[in-house]
């Protein structure tokens, strides 16, 4: 199927799509601080810059949308056309993501990956569920990582 948007009109809807401060990670963010725990924001100096840190436990959180960092979901449908761009395009990505979170683990910190699926869409988990495993990760785990994702997976 052709896209319906001219490429300006496309272009200036990609522009558009923000990579800090998106839906889900305002919704995590309210979720943890709700729960008593208290972050900072996309700290550049680490690796990926994580969009929530958590310096004394030496925790780096990530929210991933599932489209933009390719999670095996029925949230991640590739776009048919330009494919062999958004291919290239997502595999650096899911690329620049794997050397983040190994980066971080070399450096002591341990990290959690909270996936959108788990947030919004037909296999989502109840928020509850998300907010105590993360916080029992952050405040307790003894793991080097922890990804919570939809009942997808």
């Amino acid at each position: 199927m052709a896209d319906v948007h001219t490429p300006a009109q496309r272009s200036f809807n990609m522009r558009r799509i923000k990579g800090r401060n998106t839906s889900p990670e305002l919704h995590v963010r309210k979720l943890l601080h709700a729960a008593g725990l208290r972050f900072r924001l996309h700290v550049k100096g680490l690796p990926g810059s994580p969009d929530l840190v958590f310096p004394a436990r030496k925790v780096a959180t990530f929210v991933h949308g599932c489209f933009w960092h390719q999670h095996n979901c029925h949230l991640s449908k590739p776009p048919e056309q330009r494919r062999e761009f958004w291919d290239q395009k997502l595999r650096l990505n899911r690329r620049r993501d794997a050397e983040s979170l190994s980066q971080l683990h070399a450096l002591g910190w341990r990290t959690v990956v909270i996936w959108e699926c788990s947030l919004r869409g037909r296999e989502r988990l109840l928020q509850s569920d998300v907010v105590e495993a993360a916080v029992r990760f952050i405040r307790e785990g003894a793991e080097q990582t922890l990804e919570i994702s939809g009942r997808c997976t």
